[in-house]
């Protein structure tokens, strides 16, 4: 197309130089050598201009091309600026990701280093304890003459011997020559002066050993700065009228800790041991103001009946139960004396853990416990061996289909932090107890009410792992 244009335009050209040099021979009247000419010098000029008019709109092009590019340069630098913000404030977030990471990896180190010694003191007390099981079993059979013990020695048997050997009677300092109205004495001053530490044990899944939940356990500290055990000073509580004072004061520390563990791990819940006094006693109305206000931390905290108190529940305590569950909460059931259970009376009451006592599982038949755990499974019931205290009974254990354990094979009660307790407001909890312990007998109902009011607002900062280890001993609380 563009070389037919050309030729047509030296076509016109030439036209128009024949036809001037025509008309210059005809009409003006010069010869014909003078006519040539002239039509050759009218060719040459349209020649110049035709060329001359094609370098200007090449010129015109270049021109129109060099500022397009200046453009499109112009819009890669932005372009290229703006990548490498980007590509700044991409290395920031790597550096700023490397940091934290450094920062969380830090006490998950200690951590590790601080397991890694405790599992060397359980390979030393197992090695202790092995050595002493043989030395127990050479004595044995001197004792018999070397024939064959028979059925005592199969693996069961020897687990409940571990069990039976472990339960030694502790004796407590403080009570020891006292009567028990100055026991009595003692509890109630240790409860108003805010002498209650919380310790928590974990329980565990099987046989993962993950811990799942906690269980919140009660000691009272004496003024000689003995820990007494919540199994030591209970019935004396109770034979005070103590117990729901005592109750008040654990359940709202018990929901500082809760929300103090759901900020980290909302998987995890905390077993929180109940009276059934609290149930029907006077100030019960307050509590549940209290509970109902931390009704969103209800699928996480459990309260804890024993079986007897279960077992003597009256319609008044069975009210007081039905209103705790109507506010979301749940139920464990521990301190078993048998397994004569009721699966689905207990699961339509509210119930979703049973702690079964290794020694009462043990004493069992092992297909009776099978069908336990097999039978509760189905109503949406979980058991829990309890009082777990070596690998043999963990083996046995985890064998006849529980699916939780919790026991000093996994944890020892460690204390909750002061602080985790009271926040900013632990003066004003110290206050109040001081209030408190001014009060006639029977206004302490109505002060335990107080206390939660005054309070509740305490918000948990941390809960602690002490190094040393508290008082070894069993029971509730």
């Amino acid at each position: 197309m563009v070389r037919f244009g050309a030729v047509f335009v030296a076509v016109c050209m030439a036209l128009i130089a024949v036809s001037l040099g025509g008309v210059a021979y005809l009409r003006f009247g010069f010869n014909g050598p003078e006519a040539t000419l002239i039509g050759i010098a009218v060719l040459m000029a349209l020649v110049a201009y035709s060329a001359l008019a094609a370098r200007m709109r090449d010129r015109a092009d270049a021109t129109e091309m060099i500022s397009g590019l200046k453009r499109s340069s112009g819009d890669m630098i932005r372009q290229l600026a703006e990548f490498g913000r980007r590509i700044n404030a991409i290395d920031n977030r790597v550096e700023q990701a490397f940091e934290r990471s450094g920062d969380s990896a830090q006490p998950l180190a200690s951590e590790l280093a601080e397991l890694s010694s405790r599992v060397k003191e359980l390979a030393g007390s197992m090695v202790a304890h092995d050595a002493a099981i043989g030395t127990a079993a050479g004595d044995r059979r001197q004792l018999g003459g070397g024939a064959d013990l028979g059925p005592a020695d199969d693996p069961v048997a020897a687990a409940a011997r571990e069990v039976s050997g472990t339960q030694a009677v502790h004796r407590v300092d403080a009570f020891s020559r006292l009567d028990q109205d100055s026991i009595i004495a003692l509890v109630r001053d240790g409860i108003e002066a805010s002498r209650i530490d919380l310790y928590l044990q974990p329980i565990v899944t099987l046989p993962e050993r993950n811990v799942r939940y906690y269980e919140a356990m009660s000691r009272l500290k004496a003024e000689s700065g003995e820990v007494i055990a919540a199994a030591d000073f209970l019935k004396y509580a109770e034979a005070g009228s103590l117990m729901p004072k005592l109750d008040h004061m654990t359940v709202m520390r018990c929901v500082q800790v809760v929300r103090r563990i759901l900020l980290k791990n909302r998987d995890i819940g905390l077993f929180c041991n109940l009276s059934s006094t609290t149930l029907t006693d006077s100030g019960f109305p307050q509590l549940l103001e209290f509970l109902e206000a931390n009704r969103a931390i209800g699928p996480s905290l459990f309260f804890e009946f024993t079986q007897r108190a279960v077992r003597a529940m009256g319609p008044a305590e069975h009210e007081g139960l039905a209103a705790l569950a109507e506010r979301g909460f749940r139920f464990s059931m521990d301190n078993l004396v048998d397994l004569d259970l009721e699966p689905s009376e207990l699961q339509e009451r509210g119930f979703r853990f049973i702690k079964v006592p290794v020694t009462l599982l043990l004493a069992s038949d092992g297909s009776a416990a099978s069908d336990l755990s097999s039978m509760f499974d189905g109503v949406g019931v979980d058991l829990v061996a309890e009082r777990i205290e070596s690998e043999n009974i963990a083996a046995h254990v985890r064998e006849r289909g529980f699916r939780f354990a919790q026991g000093y094979l996994f944890a020892p009660p460690r204390p909750v932090r002061a602080e985790a307790l009271q926040g900013g407001n632990g003066e004003r909890a110290k206050e109040t107890a001081k209030e408190t312990s001014a009060l006639a007998p029977g206004e302490q109902s109505q002060s335990s009410a107080d206390l939660l009011a005054s309070a509740a607002a305490a918000a948990g900062d941390s809960l602690g792992t002490p190094r040393n280890q508290p008082v070894r001993t069993g029971g509730r609380r």
